[in-house]
């Protein structure tokens, strides 16, 4: 039997938040967005403007594209101990990004939709599994005594 590679579950939270990207973030009277700027039902509070640029929801697409990547070499043992911890910053940054977009956009009549809440969910269960990637990285390949 084969061992546990925690890397892959990184990369599965990794997909979970790039689909929850185009989930309803932001909620207004039957309006939504989702993170990557689509706005359905109306102006959605003078916010579509805003959302249809770069910014916050696209950055965290990216990111987690790149986790997802960091997530796969590390289960695969390709330079496990860099990719394990660039998992880790990675998703660590998705959480502030998550937590940045809900300070920027959500006020007054906004609210939160569901799909922030899968995402900012998933971001923190990525952290989770980056930190067991790491931990089994940095144990698994840890060098032999020098015996001089």
């Amino acid at each position: 039997m084969s061992r546990l590679r925690p890397g892959w579950l990184v990369a599965f939270t990794a997909a979970l938040v790039v689909v929850s990207a185009w989930l309803p973030w932001l909620t207004v009277d039957g309006q939504r967005a989702s993170a990557v700027g689509g706005v359905v039902g109306g102006d959605l509070a003078g916010l579509a403007e805003r959302l249809t640029a770069f910014g916050v929801g696209q950055s965290i697409v990216l990111l987690a594209a790149c986790l997802i990547v960091a997530g796969a070499m590390a289960a695969q043992g390709l330079s496990a101990r860099l990719a394990s911890t660039a998992a880790l910053a990675i998703s660590v940054l998705l959480v502030v990004l998550t937590v940045w977009y809900y300070r920027l956009y959500v006020y007054g009549p906004v609210s939160v939709g569901w799909g922030w809440y899968v995402g900012g969910a998933t971001a923190v269960a990525a952290v989770l599994t980056s930190v067991w990637a790491m931990v089994t990285a940095w144990s698994a390949s840890t060098p032999a005594p020098n015996r001089s």
